[in-house]
């Protein structure tokens, strides 16, 4: 009897992702067609509607006739750009895995234009929109300028990373970049799956929920992308750890004493701050669980990589509640927002903001490991250019004029000691 072939979880990720991707295009691409020509088809509203109800849909588009208006062509520009998006980033990821460099090179080269006017769009509809008025309120609208920025930031490092030819660095920050993106799809699907879990929520107090945790759900994807496509168990000139074992415990009390702030803030709140703690923890814990596992594996395995970046991202995520609190303070305060929105707004940037600085960490962990190893190649060259060999003979020295007849004609001791340690 044949023993069962184990899942390939990495093909069956693969191909997940490519269907959400191919399905989601047609909904990004039609989401704005019936602000524009009401009656027009919208993928979307259609697929919602059935999922959950026509009231659902309806009550929430009757809210965003009025902050699209003024912002029409631009979010319409945006929305097409980004379906677009959808099939590229399959097409990036699939070329990149085959090794067809050239296809890689040219759809490389219309993602990034398509990302950076698909965001100006974006960018024009967050500049002329007041934060109150955003869906579902002020905190949803800190999180679009946060994502907007860390997907044209991502996108721009992963062209400065392949310039300077450091494909590894080129790999993760493309994919933290199709991470950000994939927020809008993985929004949508929480639009239809979340009202099952809280039945007779609006689509605005459900989109409140979602908010919590999506950041953390897509830089974490990426991460597990990254490292599922790097086997590498070394990298030349990463020695030793820059997370070492008292970093880790400073960021570990750090973060558990935030988040506990962060838990009796919201265990305050009633049952809508049960439900945003509840939406925030899970995949934080779920995500810390498999960081933890994962860099100790990678520890006893003697996969010194892998160990670093788990660990490097391992900090990171245990900061991301420290740094939600303290933004929520400047959030309250120059944006006149109230403390539960503020911390909200907080909570729902932190861990992308995180993931961003600790792929930025790991960046420059591999930039330096290169620059070690160049500045010592250089070292050990000049040092064999200075050095003769041995079998290198040194020329009979020319007997000074007058000298007597038979005098030696080799140059003394203390010269040839001068021009060896030259």
């Amino acid at each position: 009897m044949q023993r069962p072939r184990s899942i390939p979880w990495s093909r069956v990720a693969t191909i997940a992702l490519v269907a959400v991707c191919v399905g989601y295009a047609p909904m990004a691409m039609t989401e704005l067609w019936p602000y524009a020509r009401p009656g027009a088809p919208a993928f979307g509203e259609w697929f919602l509607s059935h999922m959950v109800s026509g009231r659902y849909v309806a009550d929430a588009v009757a809210t965003r006739v009025g902050p699209y208006g003024h912002v029409l062509l631009p979010m319409i520009i945006h929305s097409v750009l980004g379906g677009a998006l959808m099939l590229l980033g399959p097409v990036q990821f699939l070329t990149a895995v085959r090794r067809r460099t050239r296809l890689h090179r040219v759809t490389g080269v219309v993602f990034a234009v398509t990302v950076y006017v698909s965001m100006t769009g974006a960018a024009i509809y967050l500049v002329r929109t007041a934060p109150a008025d955003a869906f579902s309120g002020a905190a949803f609208w800190i999180d679009l300028t946060t994502i907007l920025i860390g997907t044209v930031m991502s996108v721009t490092f992963g062209i400065f990373a392949a310039v300077g030819r450091f494909p590894d660095l080129h790999q993760r920050w493309m994919l933290l970049c199709y991470g950000y993106l994939m927020t809008a799809p993985l929004l949508r699907f929480e639009w239809g799956a979340l009202p099952w879990f809280f039945p007779g929520l609006s689509m605005e107090e459900i989109n409140r929920v979602a908010i919590m945790h999506l950041g953390s759900v897509v830089v974490f994807g990426a991460l597990i992308a990254s490292r599922a496509m790097d086997r590498r168990t070394s990298v030349t000139g990463v020695t030793g750890t820059w997370v070492p074992m008292p970093v880790l415990v400073v960021a570990h009390l750090a973060g558990a004493a935030a988040m506990a702030w962060i838990i009796r803030f919201y265990l305050g709140r009633g049952a809508e701050g049960h439900r945003l703690l509840a939406a925030y923890l899970v995949p934080y814990a779920a995500a810390y669980a498999v960081m933890f596992v994962r860099q100790r594996s990678a520890g006893r395995n003697r996969r010194n990589w892998a160990r670093e970046e788990w660990r490097v991202h391992l900090a990171a995520l245990c900061l991301a509640p420290a740094f939600s609190v303290a933004a929520a303070l400047p959030l309250e305060r120059y944006l006149d927002l109230d403390r539960a929105t503020a911390l909200s707004a907080g909570v729902g940037i932190g861990c992308g903001v995180l993931a961003f600085a600790a792929t930025a960490v790991v960046s420059l962990r591999v930039m330096y490991g290169r620059e070690l190893v160049k500045r010592q190649g250089l070292t050990t060259a000049r040092s064999t250019r200075q050095i003769p060999s041995p079998s290198t003979q040194t020329a009979p020295a020319v007997a000074p004029h007058g000298a007597p007849h038979g005098a030696s004609h080799i140059a003394p001791p203390a010269a040839r000691t001068t021009q060896e340690t030259i």
